[in-house]
């Protein structure tokens, strides 16, 4: 009987300790797994856009500029409100900042896109999400503006909007804190 119970013991002994060991791999993969995960910047710089004649467009192929990565689509007046500013800010920065226009496709199409773009005069660089990058970066509701600094840095993203005015100063402040100081800067 004696046997029984130290043998009935032991299994158990051997059972927590084995349990336990098994808790502590799964915990240290955990942490693993988290110190593997993909930062915003790192989807920012693997994102390919499409533009509306299918060409492959990248983050990359503005360095040296400050970069608005917007989301919008045609329906989201707040979206459409802040346009005239950041159209306002090319004007002011056309060496140091470049506004792409990205419709991640929630309900428009990339015709929706096309009509808006064709009925107004904004110098964005108007693209297609192609990658799904409002996905990985958790996008849920628009406008979502990202910003990357002229060597291709990820700075902020920020979503909603603080109106018109805000939105404008807000960008501004961004491109003047990041730009590239240069002889026609000065």
């Amino acid at each position: 009987m004696n046997q029984l119970k130290y043998g009935i013991f032991f299994v158990f002994f051997a059972a927590l300790i084995v349990g336990c060991g098994a808790k502590k791999n799964k915990d240290s993969e955990k942490q693993q797994t988290a110190s593997q995960q993909t930062t915003p910047g790192q989807y920012i710089s693997q994102a390919v856009f499409t533009n509306f004649e299918g060409d492959s467009v990248r983050v990359a192929d503005f360095e040296g500029k400050v970069v608005l990565i917007d989301f919008w689509e045609t329906w989201c007046k707040p979206c459409t409100s802040s346009f005239p500013g950041v159209q306002k800010l090319i004007e002011e920065y056309p060496n140091d900042f470049v506004a792409l226009a990205v419709t991640p496709g929630f309900t428009n199409t990339q015709k929706d896109a096309q009509n808006f773009a064709q009925s107004n005069e904004y110098d964005f660089v108007y693209l297609m999400d192609a990658t799904g990058l409002h996905k990985k970066l958790g996008v849920r509701g628009i406008p979502y503006k990202v910003f990357v600094d002229p060597q291709g840095d990820y700075i902020k993203s920020s979503m909603g909007s603080g109106g018109p005015e805000r939105d404008y100063k807000t960008i501004k402040q961004i491109i003047e804190k990041h730009k590239v100081a240069s002889a026609s800067s000065k």
